[in-house]
């Protein structure tokens, strides 16, 4: 039946995050027409609030860097991790796909990685890479060349930034965490040149020097403006139009009114997963059923997940998420993802019985998994205690408590949160929890920390532990003795930083029924489609890297281009 549109274009991309972006962009230079609909008043989606690190075998970069990769050893790596459901084409097309795209934005646009000797998060498994540089992390750019859409750009998260508004590369983050040599003379001047950002510093909080996933995103939307490509902000969807087996247009939600968007070659979905919507956490998400401390934005709510059911979709791995431990600040609107702080020295994790269950310093993903599952079958771990001593109080950050600065001029919000006492057996009275059980458990961490030693969970023994542990600290850069009073301690909770369960797609990042029929045109990506990680995370930027070749793959495919 023909359809009465109020704008008709080639491809459609719902959502802003970086692969919706890229697919718009690699779409618009295979000369597609293209539009962009964001639903939230700012874009960048979660991409922009990341590290911006993407997970790429095989590149060019880290050729450069000495390293040659092989793609049969990524594959047997991911395919060892990810769920049997997740068929090895999908696989494939990622490994494969991956360093073209790669290489593909840095032909196209200003956005430059390089490759991190990063390890694999599993570096012992079969195929995985102790040494790293698989993981790929994005240089800074210019914002300043965005002009007025830098304004309406995501803020980075605030576990991702400096007080919220400073933004840092990682390697400015390892030179703060360390205090090594020079620290203070180069945050002074960052902070200087932040606030002398005149007259623009009178209007905007922003830091227009961007970084990690702001820095990502921001190259991105620059080479889209180059290309004249619209981006609409406040456009939701509401609905897929399908005409038999093809999805022929979508209805928006434009300055308050419907529009119905006819499309010639395709709709992307690049629109996150259902972080925030507490109800679909209700019927899929066992594991991690709070959507309160779900580091996703808060736009992410599943619409577009929701939207591909209606036309026939199939969906695959709704109970699963990109799990992480995390922080909750009261008055925030999302959790704050516990990376670095756990694998240092001087700290341990402890149930609600003041027992040690885990080895803090694996991946968020490995912690934030059995911190759920813990849950699930104790109910003694949400939320769980980060326990540290003075020393590591004033040497490293504790999520939103910073060190140098003191407990009384730490934001207020912090301050509700923080225990603090003279002796163990008093911070277990305000914990909450036996002082003799967190008084034994410390002085049995604390034996075998003075030799280096964890008998219990092997905390600092394999490659990925040591990435974030201090190398100052010998013989073990993950442990120390807890000793120095006072001693302090934080809620931390089994949250995520996003689902990554949704629509059934193939290797083309089509979406298929259940019968695994294609719908054409209809493709999703990022975590609006079912990860080709099933509940793995084999590495640092597996989100956002097939986020942004299966974008890639999926624009080339709907145009039918060759750029």
């Amino acid at each position: 039946m023909s359809q009465n549109w109020d704008k008709e274009v080639d491809v459609l991309v719902v959502g802003s995050g970086a692969g919706g972006l890229l697919s718009a962009l690699v779409a618009a230079k295979n000369k597609a027409d293209v539009l962009i609909v964001e639903k939230d008043k700012l874009w960048g989606g979660t991409s922009a609030t990341s590290g911006g690190g993407i997970w790429i075998p095989g590149s060019d970069q880290a050729r450069a860097s000495g390293f040659e990769d092989n793609l049969d050893d990524a594959f047997t790596y991911v395919r060892g991790l990810s769920k049997d459901n997740v068929p090895d084409e999908n696989i494939r097309a990622y490994v494969n796909n991956a360093a073209p795209m790669l290489r593909w934005v840095t032909d196209n646009t200003q956005i430059r990685y390089i490759a991190a000797p990063y390890p694999d998060y599993h570096a012992e498994n079969p195929g995985g890479s102790v040494t790293g540089f698989r993981t790929h992390l994005p240089l800074e750019f210019d914002g300043k060349q965005l002009g007025a859409d830098l304004r309406t750009q995501r803020f980075p998260s605030p576990a991702a930034s400096l007080f919220g508004w400073l933004n840092w590369t990682f390697a400015e983050t390892t030179e703060l965490l360390y205090r090594t040599k020079g620290w203070f003379t180069h945050l002074t001047i960052n902070m200087a040149k932040y606030w002398l950002d005149w007259p623009f510093r009178f209007t905007s909080r922003k830091d227009r020097r961007l970084t990690l996933g702001n820095a990502l995103t921001g190259g991105l939307r620059l080479a889209l403006n180059e290309r004249n490509v619209p981006l609409w902000l406040e456009s939701p969807l509401t609905e897929l139009v399908r005409e038999g087996d093809r999805v022929v247009g979508a209805v928006i939600t434009h300055k308050g009114k419907p529009m119905r968007i006819g499309v010639r070659k395709g709709v992307v979905l690049a629109a996150g997963g259902f972080d925030k919507n507490q109800q679909m956490r209700d019927a899929n998400s066992p594991l991690y059923p709070t959507a309160q401390i779900s580091g996703g934005v808060t736009s992410n709510t599943g619409d577009s997940i929701r939207a591909g059911e209606a036309v026939g979709a199939g969906t695959m791995n709704m109970q699963s998420a990109w799990a992480a431990p995390v922080f909750y600040v009261p008055g925030e609107d999302r959790g704050r993802l516990c990376t670095i702080e756990r694998a240092l020295p001087g700290c341990i994790m402890v149930n609600q019985k003041g027992e040690r269950y885990l080895n803090e310093a694996a991946s968020y993903h490995v912690t934030g998994q059995l911190m759920a599952q813990r849950q699930l079958e104790h109910g003694d771990a949400s939320p769980s205690w980060m326990v540290f001593d003075y020393r590591y109080r004033h040497q490293f950050p504790m999520g939103p408590l910073y060190p140098l600065i003191p407990d009384w001029a730490q934001n207020g919000a912090v301050k509700q949160i923080l225990k603090k006492a003279g002796t163990i057996e008093e911070l277990a009275a305000q914990m909450g929890v036996d002082p003799a059980a967190l008084s034994r458990t410390i002085a049995e961490f604390n034996e075998h920390a003075a030799k280096g030693e964890d008998p219990a969970f092997h905390r600092g023994q394999a490659a990925y532990d040591k990435m974030y542990g201090d190398p100052r600290n010998t013989p073990n850069p993950c442990l120390r003795p807890l000793t120095e009073a006072p001693f302090y301690a934080m809620p931390i909770y089994p949250g995520d930083i996003g689902t990554n369960g949704g629509l059934m797609t193939n290797a083309k990042a089509q979406v298929i029924d259940d019968a695994g029929k294609p719908i054409k045109g209809l493709y999703a990506v990022g975590n609006n489609a079912a990860s080709s990680m099933g509940e793995s995370y084999p590495g640092a930027g597996v989100t956002i890297g097939p986020a942004m070749t299966f974008g890639y793959i999926a624009a080339r495919d709907m145009t039918g281009g060759n750029e």
